[in-house]
């Protein structure tokens, strides 16, 4: 299925790019988050039209991406879990979890589907995790994981 984008996606293509993709992916992500147009006539001639406009979108949400990862990259942030009695976690952490962490504190909202741990959060030490902040622009944090401990 052709489509064309609407805005630059990482390792897929740049604004007003007529690409082919699949079917499932066209209408289920792409359309439906309003980052891609099927490829009909109108629709090429309106993209046409609208081009420069969404450019000078991309590229304040490019800007406003780089003022957010210059506050939170390289950040340390802790957090404190139970643990096993050989040191791994009840559970791992998740990039939900992780976004909770940064919005309380930094006060900065970030996407769950943006933040890729390395691998996965599993027992204690320092990870480091990669956010996705725009097609052009990551931030990495690191998560410090401490035991909570319970007093025994």
């Amino acid at each position: 299925m052709k489509v064309i984008l609407l805005e630059n996606i990482k390792k897929i293509g740049s604004i007003g790019e007529i690409i082919s993709v699949r079917r499932g992916f066209a209408r289920n992500y792409l359309i439906a988050n309003q980052k891609a147009l099927y490829a009909s006539k109108d629709n090429i001639k309106q993209v046409e039209k609208i081009k420069a406009e969404l450019s000078r979108k991309d590229l304040e949400k490019k800007k406003l991406a780089k003022q957010i990862m210059e506050k939170i990259n390289n950040k340390i942030l802790s957090v404190k879990k139970l643990v096993t009695e050989n040191k791994d976690l009840y559970g791992s952490i998740k990039p939900t979890e992780i976004s909770k962490m940064i919005y309380e504190n930094e006060k900065i909202e970030i996407k769950p589907s943006s933040i890729q741990p390395l691998k996965e959060i599993k027992s204690l030490g320092i990870f480091k995790v990669k956010i996705d902040l725009h097609s052009d622009v990551q931030a990495e944090v690191k998560i410090k994981v401490d035991s909570l401990d319970q007093g025994k």
